[in-house]
């Protein structure tokens, strides 16, 4: 199925986007930009040249996905969530030349109103809160909240909390799944 792009969005020339993906009001979308499959962006979307965006990523209402952004499969960008590009940025100093990388690791959430500060990676399955400002890596499975973002637990590949400290040794179920993980040395891995 052929993507569905909203009359009012405009998609420049040479963007790939995915079948299936789906591309709502107001929606600028660049020339290099490359959008997977059944994706979704949400009103007044912005994504840059310099982007590459899996399959099945939603992207809510109001966000912008600046150059040097990546976003693996499976991702959610709640609503106005924000992306940086420039690590100290004045209007009278162009700095294009100094874009940090962002990637955003496949299954990760990232909360309306959150911010994430340009050159941090998001780990696989990591929950960002909403409002928090995230400005160091995430690991994979990590529950961030505040400002600045501080890990205060472990999600699941569903989204549910699970029962384990943060650092150590530890076992837990997803209560929903039954799905096991185990965290080892500060380390949390999905068993299945």
């Amino acid at each position: 199925m052929a993507a569905t792009i909203h009359p009012t969005a405009i998609v420049d020339d040479g963007a790939v986007i995915g079948d299936g993906t789906r591309i709502w009001h107001w929606v600028h979308v660049s020339g290099g930009a490359r959008i997977g499959a059944r994706c979704s962006l949400g009103q007044n979307v912005y994504v840059g040249n310099r982007v590459v965006i899996g399959d099945n990523v939603k992207i809510q209402n109001n966000v912008s996905v600046y150059d040097n952004v990546t976003l693996e499969d499976d991702v959610f960008c709640g609503p106005s969530m924000v992306f940086t590009n420039v690590y100290n940025p004045r209007s009278a100093v162009s700095r294009k030349d100094e874009y940090r990388d962002t990637l955003v690791q496949r299954g990760a959430t990232l909360g309306a109103n959150c911010t994430i500060v340009c050159g941090a990676t998001i780990g696989a399955y990591a929950f960002v809160g909403a409002g928090a400002v995230v400005n160091r890596d995430v690991p994979p499975y990590a529950l961030m909240v505040g400002v600045p973002a501080r890990h205060i637990g472990w999600m699941s590949r569903h989204g549910e909390r699970l029962d384990l400290p943060l650092t150590g040794d530890g076992e837990a179920r997803d209560p929903v799944t039954g799905e096991r993980y185990a965290l080892r040395s500060g380390r949390l891995e999905h068993l299945g």
